[in-house]
């Protein structure tokens, strides 16, 4: 498979309390996900916290599960900056770490026009080589829009082969660049549309149901809305502290926030808690 297609899963990062990454977690978190059904692992991504992350813990974290788990599943390193420089040291750090693609996010808070994000992410292509680059375009989070014909132009760069959709009013297909779901309540359209896949975070916890969505179309629809609350209950609250919570009441391992991120307070938790019971997974954990 190329490395954007199929069901990938924008990881979590463990933390222990000490607040360190638990290295040794965030590979049991991945096998997990593989062993769920997810064709490949996004690492150091929003759902990462890379925010809160140092360069040294960042691409460490790349090159850990890049070496641990590359043979057997697709793992992509998240390397956007608002920062063009940063953009490229992580970009050319993580390729020499032997990830199969990079995810690089619109340049945030800067805000800059048209000119400036080409001018961006040729540089970040430059710096990727021969390495897939995946935009990334949330404008729900970097407050800059890539509209359907700039990311059309973006195309054109060499290297630049898909991009994560994050803006659901504007998920079409794009010539020139495969298509993912930036988000898990689009990943059932996207797939309908002609969408390569897509970069879920429910995935952690109804991996083999989104694997199916991918695998099985004729039940895709079906699928879907049995999954709507639980798409809901992942973002009750700031990602991905309802995630974290979801794995910690199945049975996982999956650490501390880092602030400003706080863990879910005690509505949140219920919400998360009544989704999964909902969905029988908590009766499955009983059961074990």
């Amino acid at each position: 498979m190329r490395p954007y297609e199929g069901l990938l899963t924008a990881m979590i990062t463990p933390f222990r309390a000490d607040g360190s990454v638990d290295e040794e977690g965030a590979v049991a978190i991945g096998r997990h996900l593989l062993a769920s059904g997810s064709h490949g692992l996004v690492v150091a991504g929003t759902t990462g916290e890379a925010a809160t992350m140092t360069d040294e813990e960042h691409l460490n974290l790349i090159a850990l599960i890049a070496r641990e788990l590359g043979d057997e599943a697709i793992v992509i390193g998240g390397t956007g900056s608002n920062d063009t420089r940063h953009a490229v040291h992580l970009t050319e750090k993580a390729v020499e770490a032997g990830v199969d693609a990079v995810l690089s996010v619109t340049p945030y808070y800067n805000k800059p026009n048209r000119r400036g994000i080409i001018a961006h992410f040729r540089e970040v292509a430059k710096a990727a080589g021969n390495t897939p680059v995946i935009l990334y375009n949330i404008p729900g989070r970097a407050v800059v829009n890539m509209p359907p014909d700039l990311l059309a132009e973006l195309a054109q760069l060499e290297n630049i082969e898909a991009v994560k959709q994050a803006n659901s009013e504007e998920l079409q297909l794009i010539d020139g660049l495969a298509v993912m779901a930036g988000n898990d309540d689009i990943y059932a359209k996207c797939l309908d549309i002609g969408g390569t896949g897509g970069i879920c975070v429910a995935s952690h916890v109804v991996g083999p149901e989104m694997r199916r969505m991918y695998d099985e179309p004729e039940h895709r629809a079906e699928i879907d809305a049995s999954l709507q609350e639980i798409y809901e209950a992942m973002f009750c609250t700031a990602s991905p502290a309802p995630v974290k919570a979801a794995l910690k009441m199945l049975g996982h391992e999956p650490g501390t926030l880092r602030l400003p991120l706080v863990e879910c307070d005690e509505q949140e938790r219920q919400t998360v808690h009544n989704a999964l019971a909902q969905h029988g997974l908590l009766a499955e954990v009983s059961a074990r």
